[in-house]
């Protein structure tokens, strides 16, 4: 044989040897992630959160704790989020939706939080785009991360590190972000410092920016909620750090109940949302302060989109969805104040909506009852009587699939206009951590089971 066929064919075997070893070592690095496919697993959320536009400071933005709004300029975010259920893998979602600009992702990491700002570096794992550590987010746009293998506790404490090496004041449109996360998170010094166990903290707040969705590796079947409302069910004036809104609670008895998978609870509740009108800016806050301002221009800024518009992306787009529980339109009755419009029956045609096309993707749906709300800056005795009106219908007409009467569990029997004043934060609009609790105690359990 000629020499220059047997080198030839040396190197065609060498060729071979490394084609097979890259080929093992893709297996080694993504088996046991793919596998949690492979055994009858598939992808579930198991918490997520509702974007609005946080706008540039000169728009009159407010700030995160601390002084003046909050601003990252090459700088990492670690942002604690809780899990609902557990699983074996992880994959996070980033998100630009309000953005103009791409949005820079210098580095991601995903570990499980020991308190604070300190992580459990042995649970550290490096996030990757498409197989590549950074990721360019266009404006508009989405990215989900590849799966990282990891044992993800059912109500347990998840941090996410991402590195910004741009700066968040630079796009016009302004940030994406949901405002009341009453979560604290943090914000590094100067540098890219994901995955470190301990994090070099300049400065905290309690916002989420840029996180869409944590989805888990669980058993196939596994049932998913989806919260859809306005502050209470965002939970504001619960106490912070302490996930004390309705739908933790809910997750809580869920997890603790025996003889069924617990489904997912994600929370797309956002403070000042309405069904039926986007952004209602603080303009119609500030009606009885003597301070008028008009509403931003951005009709996703502040109170975000209404419920209606924001259906399709933050409740029927859910990995996993089944079940949607919807307790909304309190603020389409306050804020309208002495308003004849929207009428009750506006109101309801708003609702049928939700649930035809909740029912069009094989979703049940459940509606909750308004809760009381006089003593509150914006009640007035014909929103008493919407309120009284849209309750009734949501119990008799059988148009929801089942209906959770939060109404019933919180209000006042000696007067049914206000709430259990120890049930309220006293603003006699948001419910107390422990009205909370009652609410979420008024979920029957059932509606979830498979």
């Amino acid at each position: 044989m000629r020499l220059g066929s047997l080198w030839q064919r040396h190197c065609l075997l060498r060729h071979s040897l490394v084609v097979a070893l890259l080929a093992a070592l893709a297996v080694v690095s993504f088996s046991s992630v793919a596998s949690a496919q492979d055994d009858g697993n598939t992808w579930v959320g198991t918490w997520a959160t509702a974007a609005v536009v946080l706008p540039p400071p000169q728009d009159g933005a407010p700030g995160g704790q601390g002084v003046g709004p909050v601003r990252i300029q090459n700088q990492t975010v670690r942002q604690i989020v809780r899990t609902s259920i557990g699983g074996t893998a992880v994959r996070v979602a980033v998100t630009n939706l309000f953005g103009s600009r791409p949005l820079e992702i210098g580095a991601a990491h995903v570990a499980l939080r020991v308190d604070g700002a300190t992580i459990d570096s042995g649970t550290a794992r490096a996030l990757r785009f498409d197989g590549q550590p950074t990721a360019t987010i266009a404006a508009g746009s989405m990215a989900l991360s590849d799966a990282v293998e990891l044992g993800v506790p059912a109500l347990g404490d998840l941090a996410i590190d991402l590195y910004l090496p741009g700066d968040s004041q630079a796009d016009p449109a302004g940030v994406t972000i949901h405002s009341a996360g009453l979560t604290t998170n943090y914000l590094s010094s100067t540098g890219d410092h994901t995955g470190a166990a301990e994090l070099p903290v300049e400065r905290s707040f309690q916002s989420w920016f840029y996180l869409a969705r944590v989805e888990v590796s669980a058993p196939a079947g596994t049932p998913v909620i989806v919260t859809l409302g306005d502050s209470i069910t965002d939970g504001t004036a619960s106490t912070p750090d302490t996930n004390s809104r309705w739908p933790d609670f809910l997750a809580r008895r869920l997890v603790a109940r025996r003889g069924n998978t617990p489904p997912g609870v994600l929370n797309v509740g956002i403070a000042g949302n309405r069904v039926l009108s986007d952004n209602a800016g603080l303009g119609i806050l500030r009606r009885d302060a003597n301070a008028p301002a008009p509403p931003p221009p951005n009709p996703n800024a502040r109170f975000g989109p209404s419920a209606l518009s924001r259906l399709d992306r933050d409740v029927l787009d859910q990995p996993g969805v089944t079940h949607v529980i919807v307790l909304e339109s309190t603020n389409d009755i306050g804020m309208a104040f002495e308003s004849e419009s929207p009428t009750v029956e506006e109101i309801i045609a708003g609702h049928t909506q939700l649930i035809e096309r909740a029912h069009a993707r094989g979703l049940k749906i459940y509606g909750g009852t308004l809760a009381p709300f006089e003593g509150a800056f914006y009640f007035r005795p014909i929103g008493e009587t919407k309120r009284q009106a849209f309750n009734e219908w949501v119990r008799t007409s059988g148009a929801y699939d089942a209906v959770i009467d939060f109404d019933a569990a919180v209000r006042d029997p000696a007067q049914p206009s206000k709430m259990v004043e120890a049930y309220q934060s006293d603003d006699w609009l948001h419910p107390s951590d422990e009205g909370y609790r009652v609410m979420a105690g008024a979920v029957d359990l059932t509606l979830f089971d498979r």
